[in-house]
């Protein structure tokens, strides 16, 4: 074996490939087909989405366990563990497992090299092939078409939202981002479009591929209903369910679409109500709408980092936390909208704290002053030399009843879960 650590194995990998991403499937298919996994492959669940995703999988993943099907779950990326990404019936799996995952493709590369992200998608399917699963869900990473995840075919996929990010790959329109993130769709698989509102070119695309699109408002949608309940409603009849564990007024849209793909994949993956049910009443996902409350002060943590999702995230705090002042601690990476991400917040945050990434791609705290001097926001503060000193500062300026926000990367989140984790989380 290469390496005898984890970590080891984390830091070769991110200096392997030349690149950091590189979308094509080419290598990864070909260091796939040499590693040979269990010919008997589970049934195979594709989310995809520019918000979302990870919402659908922890609620798929919470319904088909509830059902008693031993799942495997792929996410990325990680907010505390790397183990993280890669669950079975719920819980990380261990170092040694990855180590030995990373070895075996090691040997079956050859010289082909490989990102970060494709060495862990590849171990993901390597150790779902051998754990005896009777489904996997597998989350894209970046984009559909030409993702490391996509050389799968899956059972069944789900495209949960679709908005502007990643242009640098993917495309400046919401048009061909649809378009990339379509290209997990399957002829003659169910494919579900959780977005109430898809670009025409989408339903262009599947006339023309003959896929047979679920759409969200057309084929199957919900109602809210009074108290602590829903309607999920679709072709097949209705059904009333508890509101989701995961918090936010979203999380119905993302219900209702993963409801929809378990009903069409049903002929393969029976999963009665009150599965369902169960599912969307323990659901746990870290690091959304997230509340900390282990002091004078409540923290909510999200990890939303696109004008979409940040979109989300104030309409949340204007319903549940209206009339409250609300500290922001933000960082964001430097090749995203900044601006479209700021914009939903500035009239919701009296006071801002940018606070520094340790990484490459993170905006710099000289930059972000300059974003906001240029939309007029006066109230920041800046200069910490961690991201910890920032938070602090956050903390001892609020008073009662004030809210600490923090958002704009996971890996903020990341930092502020690592300090208090597992104290003072629900």
């Amino acid at each position: 074996m290469r390496f005898d650590t984890l970590a080891e194995w984390l830091v070769w990998q991110e200096a392997l490939h030349p690149k950091a991403i590189d979308l094509g499937l080419g290598r990864v298919r070909k260091v796939y087909q040499v590693l040979q996994p269990s010919p008997r492959l589970p049934v195979t669940l594709t989310v995809g989405g520019t918000n979302g995703k990870g919402s659908c999988v922890a609620m798929l993943d919470a319904m088909l366990r509830a059902q008693g099907y031993r799942v495997g779950a792929y996410t990325s990326p990680h907010l505390l563990r790397y183990n993280e990404r890669i669950r079975i019936d719920g819980e990380p799996v261990d170092d040694a497992a990855l180590c030995q995952a990373f070895d075996r493709i090691d040997r079956a590369r050859g010289d082909i090299t490989l990102s970060y992200f494709e060495f862990g998608t590849l171990a993901a399917l390597d150790i779902f092939s051998r754990s005896d699963l009777d489904v996997q869900i597998l989350e894209v990473g970046l984009g559909g078409r030409l993702d490391a995840v996509n050389l799968i075919d899956a059972d069944g996929a789900l495209v949960a939202s679709i908005d502007i990010d990643h242009q640098d790959w993917l495309g400046n329109t919401r048009a061909q981002i649809a378009l990339e993130k379509a290209g997990i769709f399957r002829p003659g698989r169910p494919a579900v479009v959780g977005d109430p509102q898809p670009p025409e070119c989408l339903h262009e695309y599947a006339r023309e591929g003959g896929l047979s699109l679920s759409c969200q408002g057309r084929d199957y949608g919900f109602a809210r209903a009074g108290g602590d309940g829903w309607l999920w409603q679709g072709e097949g009849g209705s059904l009333d369910l508890p509101v989701p564990a995961l918090r936010g007024d979203h999380q119905f849209l993302n219900a209702a679409a993963v409801i929809q793909l378990l009903r069409l994949v049903r002929p393969r993956l029976a999963v009665a109500d009150d599965a369902v049910r169960r599912g969307l009443a323990t659901v746990q996902l870290t690091g959304r709408f997230q509340l900390v409350d282990d002091g004078p002060v409540p923290v909510l943590l999200d990890v939303a980092h696109n004008p979409q999702s940040v979109q989300v995230l104030a309409d949340h705090l204007r319903r549940e936390y209206a009339g409250r002042r609300i500290h922001g601690v933000f960082a964001v990476m430097k090749d995203k909208d900044i601006v479209g991400v700021l914009n939903p917040m500035r009239e919701l945050v009296s006071h801002w704290y940018l606070s520094p990434l340790n990484m490459a791609r993170a905006a710099s705290s000289d930059s972000l002053r300059e974003v906001f001097r240029r939309l007029g926001v006066e109230a920041v503060e800046s200069g910490f030399p961690d991201a910890a000193t920032a938070f602090a500062a956050a903390r001892l300026n609020a008073q009662n009843g004030d809210l600490v926000g923090v958002f704009g990367s996971f890996f903020l989140v990341s930092e502020f879960l690592a300090q208090h984790a597992p104290h003072g989380l629900r």
